[in-house]
């Protein structure tokens, strides 16, 4: 089994900086498409708890599917079983690329978070 899990969305630029910094820095990784293949709620409920980050860490904010259900204005009225509903509900609301190890779940790519992947 691979060390890390990496769910994109390829056409993601982003995603495809992270998947060319993972593969430059010889991180070994099963690759998932975030929309084929979306988190279950299960896995999402896991994977949040684990990051000790915010719900809405997880939300891709900058996403169109975001702005055009106006879930800046809803999530706040929403408890966290019914946003973490929403967010298995499609690929495209989550926040990407995701990466999730034994030790580590990270949103979004951020270089100097993600060296924490080499150790």
């Amino acid at each position: 089994m691979s060390k890390f899990l990496f769910l994109e969305y390829p056409k993601c630029s982003t995603c495809q900086k992270a998947k060319k910094w993972l593969e430059e820095n010889g991180i070994d990784f099963e690759d998932r498409h975030i929309v084929e293949h979306n988190p279950t709620e299960t896995e999402l409920k896991k994977w949040i708890a684990q990051s000790k980050l915010p719900i809405k860490s997880f939300f891709n904010t900058s996403g169109m599917l975001y702005k055009s259900m106006e879930l800046k204005d809803k999530l706040p009225q929403m408890n966290e079983d019914e946003q973490i509903k929403l967010l298995a509900s499609n690929g495209m609301l989550v926040k990407r690329p995701l990466i999730i190890g034994k030790q580590i779940v990270l949103a979004g790519f951020k270089p100097t978070q993600w060296e924490d992947l080499k150790s």
